[in-house]
């Protein structure tokens, strides 16, 4: 279905990590690279190639942008998780935006966009 590489998966909360780590497994893809904050999500963009990346808008106290803009700066196609309420920077508007809680056949589309 999708090349060897694998997708980032950026997301603070331990609990919702491991539960898209479980649908990842469910929809027959590698494991995810993981990080739980910019700097490591940004260090595993500059070092190790990627298929795409779900990124959650807000990591603690930071939000996502410069993972995106990386991302982006890098043709690396990503779309955004988010508990809701937040607004996207017009750069990255057209970025497709799944919704928590999330659901299999969301995060699939999601990344079925990732390998078009």
């Amino acid at each position: 279905m999708i090349e060897a590489l694998r997708i980032l998966l950026v997301e603070d909360d331990v609990l919702i990590g491991m539960m898209l780590v479980d649908m990842f497994d469910a929809l027959g893809l590698p494991e995810p690279a993981q990080a739980t904050t910019n700097e490591e999500a940004l260090a595993l963009i500059a070092n190790e190639p990627l298929l795409g990346a779900l990124v959650d808008i807000n990591l603690g106290d930071e939000k996502g942008w410069p993972i995106a803009d990386a991302l982006a700066a890098r043709d690396i196609p990503f779309a955004f998780t988010s508990g809701g309420g937040d607004v996207i920077p017009a750069e990255h508007a057209g970025r497709r935006l799944v919704s928590k809680p999330f659901r299999l056949n969301d995060i699939e589309a999601a990344i079925r966009e990732f390998s078009a």
